[in-house]
């Protein structure tokens, strides 16, 4: 079978590329954190966390480095999941009391993302992250901002989106701009491997969808889907291996290096359907973000199949499959992701207990999300519906 190296896409299209944020990676580069600091010149930083992350004891070994190296420096642990604006909020007037010139996010995607917004607080000197909601709201650049990711899921340490629950409207907004880019991505494998499995399990899902939708979103670009395929590649082939044993290292490395290959081409694309109802979900329910992306992908996916089957059938290349055809390389796909699902334990929807009743305002919603018109097979609330009764019902 032919390559779809640029399935539904012109090689000689127009586009930019922009990275932003510096990687570093490896087992062990936490230990350069200071150096990596002074470099930056961060000497008064805020460490923004969660309580599991401090019950981990990871952050006592963030806090102990920046203390080892002379910083004065405050923590603020008190980042929910699903990042509230109200958590935003606090931090950035601790920052500002603080008098702090950096920020160090340590986690996963909720701290790195409450951090972000807490950058884009203090650089327009607000009070409230409401008014920048959206893609354009954010303009000025924000003080040093060090990303230690420390689940192989969300890639948020190398995207420009921190997605922020409006508590009082209970819906997730998107803040996105190149301004709200870590300077610093520090991935460091290692933070990985005390993960549990049912969280490595819908983190790493969460990073494969990253990675499927960023490809096949209808404004991807080559760059973007070159990391996206390499992504799939890593997470499909070592996301059960991290699951079963979570001490290995070599597998919890190949799906860091996935999540952040998704990142960037998510970041650089965008998300689509999948990202719209887990995030409708998130925000009414307060569920997992990771877990609803788990559930919803094949079921998303399967309901685009007619107008993606090219790329997904790239997919399958980039999962290993051989085939005759592009149809049936695209069911491989969608029928290697719900295996790959259940294969990790993920649970199904029903087990979420979202009332049948929501279902009409849970599909307004994600109609309504600033990624449904990315997503390659148009939606409208009846398509959202129809996609709901299918995970319902499956």
């Amino acid at each position: 079978m032919k390559p779809y190296y640029y399935a539904n896409k012109n090689p000689m299209d127009v586009f930019s590329f922009t990275l932003p944020t510096e990687i570093v990676y490896g087992p062990g580069v936490l230990a350069r954190l200071p150096q990596e600091m002074k470099r930056l010149g961060c000497t008064r930083p805020v460490i923004i966390t969660d309580a599991g992350i401090m019950k981990a004891g990871i952050a006592e070994r963030v806090n102990d480095l920046v203390a080892a190296a002379g910083y004065e420096f405050i923590v603020y642990s008190g980042v929910e999941a699903n990042p509230k604006d109200v958590n935003c909020e606090e931090c950035a007037g601790m920052a500002r009391a603080f008098g702090a010139d950096s920020l160090i996010a340590v986690g996963g995607g909720s701290p790195i993302d409450c951090a972000k917004a807490v950058g884009v607080l203090l650089a327009h000197n607000a009070d409230k992250i409401k008014p920048y909601e959206g893609k354009t709201a954010a303009t000025k650049p924000q003080v040093p901002l060090i990303a230690i990711p420390t689940t192989a899921g969300t890639g948020s340490e190398l995207t420009f989106s921190a997605v922020i629950t409006d508590t009082a409207n209970h819906y997730k907004m998107t803040v996105k701009s190149p301004f709200t880019a870590a300077r610093l991505a520090l991935c460091d494998p290692e933070l990985t491997v005390s993960v549990p499995p049912m969280v490595t399990a819908s983190t790493g899902v969460d990073a494969l969808t990253h990675a499927i939708e960023g490809y096949t979103a209808n404004c991807g670009e080559p760059i973007a889907d070159a990391f996206a395929l390499y992504s799939i590649e890593l997470i499909y082939h070592n996301l059960e291996k991290a699951v079963k044993n979570g001490a290995d290292l070599e597998a919890r490395s190949a799906m860091l290096m996935g999540s952040m290959l998704g990142g960037m081409s998510f970041s650089h694309s965008d998300v689509a359907s999948v990202h719209c109802v887990a995030e409708s979900l998130g925000g009414m329910y307060d569920l997992p973000h990771g877990m609803c992306n788990a559930i919803f992908l094949p079921y998303v996916m399967e309901y685009n199949m007619d107008y993606c089957v090219e790329k997904y059938a790239r997919v399958a290349q980039a999962m290993g499959f051989v085939f005759e055809d592009a149809c049936e390389g695209a069911k491989m796909a969608v029928q290697a992701v719900k295996d790959l699902c259940r294969a990790v334990g993920l649970p199904d929807f029903r087990s979420q207990n979202v009332k049948t009743e929501d279902f009409d305002a849970i599909a307004e919603r994600s109609a309504k999300n600033i990624s449904t018109g990315s997503n390659p097979r148009p939606m409208s609330r009846e398509d959202y519906l129809e996609v709901l009764r299918m995970a319902y019902n499956a």
